[in-house]
């Protein structure tokens, strides 16, 4: 799993190896005059693997994420995970001021993304890329281990020699340059090939990450029973995952609650770490602030608005060996009386109990959401899916009563407790509307990072050597943590994005989705200092091609503010967008001076 900041396309990073060595050269070193580095040692003492931190015992109570950090300082956690490098040297300096550590994570490739481990080229630029994070972040007295990868290895057998060729590369490297400081690789649990790849294929690699949710109780028995001798670190356990619980008939998972998620907390924590002194390191708890995946709910010790939940006071306890002095609310799955399979506009009745330990008064709220529908994402990010306005009618104790949408479809009622304290609980059920389902809006186009959307932005139109295309941009965001920036350093003439699907499709090959019933294309879109222009369209692949877009929508050219403005590509009744392999096209007009513009939530809209 990968939470929200982490992956990366290699297709579509303005990353260069000249690029990276330029930033090389040009970049300041996190290594300064604030403090020495701290050695950390890998040891093996009477049969039980052990950190050694500037010569004592380490222990690693962590967690990853990236709420608070002096939340999670303060309940007791010594180390937080990351999966890349993104933004790392203030985490890594916020951290040895609180005291903590940080396993540094070096982004390794994920083929699904479109990079290919048999691609001598990229697989030396990824080189080539964490050779630069080790050079700039090895002396750092909060650095604890190296996190080379992450479920790079896909979901399969995960056993390609070829990626793991380039995973034992990367960590011999980090040997080579950082001797102080042991290096881990990270996969999807252990079942395939992923335990032998590490131990036979993978020597530079001292210590197994294991990643694992439902399974996480039986790594070490398992493990044993595998005949594995590296020592490891839980890198990621929480509730069961969506993928390792009862489904519906319709194929929506039962998620647990969140007082039986804190149980679950519990129980994997000291079955894969405190039962297991000979081989664990210790274990970083998933995850460290909220996200949607899945649900709204499913993941996080913490909600969007920071109130702290079950898992927070079981890992306190555990961590610190004091429980927390006002606990979270403890609450009831969530039941109706009626068969969850309803007819459209329905009205049900809904009820769960809700205590509070220490006798606080609780307040409950309901909503009604869209049903995401995707349950094994790998962490990639999703937007937060809206409340429906209107469908709680009457709400009073633990009881709702709740209309039902007119729109066939998946849906989940949440439940929300919450006590004076900002402590919270939550429960949730999945309902159905009954009907054939059309598209579920909005609908993106880009959210955060090119990864997993359902358009690449593959078609490059014009002076694509003059183009830069950065997917990841932190610097200037609507919404969220990144934003899209296009650089166009071309004297003049002009230079197009198409968004496509597959990508790279010209027309060539069949692809693209039903939009059917959007209204409209809608996305943020601003210049570096106003004055810039460009036009915007949907659809490109007129019907001279194989496989044509549906509809081809165009705008006039437009001039940028350097404030964010929503822009609005209205469809009308006739447009038919049945089939759009081209879903968002942007063309800048050059100038004698170089050219930014910078765009932010690109989404189908009803």
């Amino acid at each position: 799993m990968i939470p929200t900041h982490t992956p990366r396309h290699i297709c579509y990073r303005c990353t260069t190896v000249i690029s990276v060595l330029l930033a090389s050269i040009l970049s300041i070193s996190a290594t300064d005059s604030r403090a020495e580095p701290i050695p950390v040692e890998l040891r093996q003492v009477d049969g039980y693997w052990q950190l050694l931190r500037d010569g004592e015992p380490y222990l690693i109570k962590g967690a990853g994420g990236d709420g608070p950090l002096d939340r999670l300082a303060a309940a007791g956690a010594d180390s937080i995970r990351t999966w890349d490098t993104d933004n790392v040297e203030s985490l890594l300096d916020e951290a040895h001021r609180l005291g903590m550590t940080v396993t540094v994570g070096i982004w390794l490739e994920h083929e699904r993304f479109g990079f290919d481990y048999g691609n001598k080229a990229q697989v030396r630029e990824q080189l080539a890329r964490a050779r630069e994070s080790v050079m700039r972040y090895r002396d750092h007295p909060a650095l604890l281990l190296w996190g080379v990868g992450n479920e790079m290895e896909e979901y399969e057998s995960g056993d390609d020699p070829r990626i793991w060729a380039a995973v034992n590369d990367v960590a011999a490297m980090i040997k080579e340059l950082d001797p102080h400081h042991p290096t881990m690789t990270v996969t999807a649990e252990i079942g395939g090939g992923r335990i032998k790849m590490v131990h036979q294929q993978s020597p530079a690699i001292d210590i197994h990450g294991i990643n694992s949710y439902g399974g996480a109780a039986s790594v070490a028995q398992r493990l044993r029973e595998a005949g594995a001798t590296k020592p490891y670190v839980i890198t990621e356990f929480g509730p069961a995952g969506p993928w390792e619980v009862p489904k519906t008939a319709w194929g929506a998972p039962f998620e647990q609650t969140s007082t039986q998620k804190a149980d679950f907390y519990r129980h994997s924590y000291r079955k894969s770490v405190l039962d297991n002194p000979t081989m664990a390191l210790g274990a970083y708890a998933f995850l460290w602030g909220d996200k949607m995946e899945g649900t709204a709910t499913w993941f996080g010790m913490l909600l969007s608005d920071g109130s702290r939940l079950a898992a927070l006071d079981v890992m306190t306890e555990l961590w610190s060996g004091k429980a927390y002095a006002d606990l979270a609310p403890m609450i009831e799955p969530v039941t109706i009386e009626v068969a969850p399979e309803m007819d459209p506009g329905a009205e049900i009745i809904a009820t769960t109990s809700v205590t509070d330990p220490e006798g606080e008064p609780v307040l409950l709220r309901w909503v009604l959401r869209p049903e995401s529908g995707e349950y094994a994402t790998a962490g990639d990010f999703r937007p937060a899916l809206p409340d429906i306005e209107g469908a709680i009618l009457e709400a009073a104790g633990g009881t709702a009563r709740v209309r039902m949408p007119d729109a066939p479809g998946g849906y989940r009622l949440f439940a929300y407790a919450s006590d004076p304290a900002g402590n919270a609980a939550t429960a949730n059920i999945p309902l159905l509307v009954k009907g054939v389902a059309g598209t579920r809006f909005p609908v993106s186009v880009y959210e955060e990072r090119f990864e997993n959307m359902p358009w690449a932005p593959s078609g490059i139109m014009g002076n694509a050597k003059s183009l830069t295309i950065d997917g990841g941009w932190s610097e200037s965001v609507f919404e969220g943590s990144n934003a899209i920036r296009l650089h166009y350093t071309g004297r003049g003439g002009r230079v197009g994005v198409a968004w496509q699907h597959p990508p790279d499709n010209w027309g060539n090959r069949d692809g693209g989705f039903d939009l059917t019933g959007a209204s409209a294309l809608e996305f943020w879109v601003r210049g570096e200092s106003g004055g810039e222009k460009a036009s915007f369209g949907v659809g490109l692949l007129d019907k001279d091609t194989d496989y044509p877009d549906s509809v081809i929508v165009k705008t006039r050219v437009i001039e940028m503010a350097s404030e964010w403005n929503k822009l609005r590509i209205a469809f009308d009744e006739q447009d038919d967008l049945s089939s759009l392999k081209v879903a968002f096209v942007v063309t800048v007009e050059g100038e004698r001076k170089p050219v930014t513009i910078y765009l932010d939530s690109i989404r189908f809209v009803r």
